[in-house]
């Protein structure tokens, strides 16, 4: 069996790629990356990987029995890109896809969503074996928050009492490795969530009590949490994408009390105190 990851040298592919060398010989795994020499360290075979160059995806995919395809990060390229990958899988004679998508992507009102649906879409026309791996929000996103807040002595944000169910980045690249690895998965599709839910006020009551002093929520409107994020550098397009996303999560778009991941990965997930730890540094 040879599994190979795209985007190996991104943040959830580097785990997942240290957590399958844990299980298998190091020959059975393949980096796919834009950049090969990224991957270097990773201590297993890397070949180039480039969603922008399609000719060359089916030749980089040859002898690889499952494929896991970590989300292009290039949002509203995702579609043509993810396109280009199930076509070049199909034509390589990969056996299995692993899809890693959005909590709830043909349903959710975040408008990450309708790409990761598209995708869903091409895969299950594909005619390929395939799992649907619907990842919530990441603790980690809320690490420059975490850390404006910390700098500035408030939390913002649009989320209202919204509820997020995150879990950390390593919960999501567990559940990859047990899908991967595991039997009685293909067909599925997992809606995966934390097992906690937290609202951003109490993401700022956990921050408060890690500091040590009193850090609380401001909760805005969307055009001006948009207008704080551009005047904090994060670029206007950007800035208008992530006000709109909180206007979603007010509305109950991240959460979810299923606990399909814990029970996959057989764990409890990242409770918010150990998110907030590892935020904070």
């Amino acid at each position: 069996m040879t599994i190979a990851i795209t985007g190996a040298t991104g943040q959830l592919g580097r785990l997942v790629v240290g957590k399958l060398k844990e299980k298998l010989p190091a020959r059975e795994i393949v980096a796919l990356a834009r950049t090969p020499e990224k991957a270097a360290d990773l201590g297993i075979a890397a070949r180039a990987f480039d969603y922008d160059r399609p000719d060359a995806l089916a030749p980089a995919l040859a002898g690889i029995d499952t494929l896991l395809l970590i989300s292009s990060s290039e949002v509203g390229k995702r579609g043509p890109q993810h396109a280009a990958i199930v076509a070049a899988a199909r034509e390589a004679g990969v056996g299995r896809i692993v899809y890693t998508s959005l909590l709830r992507a043909d349903t959710t009102p975040l408008s990450l969503g309708i790409e990761h649906a598209e995708t869903e879409r091409t895969i299950a026309a594909s005619g390929i074996p395939h799992i649907f791996l619907r990842n919530g929000w990441y603790l980690e996103n809320y690490a420059a928050s975490v850390q404006g807040a910390l700098a500035h002595g408030a939390l913002i944000g649009a989320a209202g009492e919204g509820r997020i169910a995150a879990a950390s980045r390593a919960d999501y690249a567990d559940a990859a490795v047990a899908v991967l690895l595991g039997t009685g998965h293909d067909g599925k599709t997992y809606e995966l969530a934390g097992d906690t839910a937290f609202t951003l006020a109490g993401l700022a009551a956990e921050v408060s009590r890690q500091a040590g002093r009193d850090i609380p929520y401001r909760n805005l409107p969307q055009a001006d949490y948009a207008t704080a994020l551009v005047g904090a550098g994060v670029p206007a397009p950007f800035a208008d994408l992530l006000a709109a996303w909180d206007i979603d999560i007010a509305s109950g778009a991240l959460f979810d009390d299923g606990h399909q991941l814990s029970r996959l990965i057989g764990r409890p997930t990242t409770g918010l105190a150990d998110g907030v730890r590892a935020l904070i540094g």
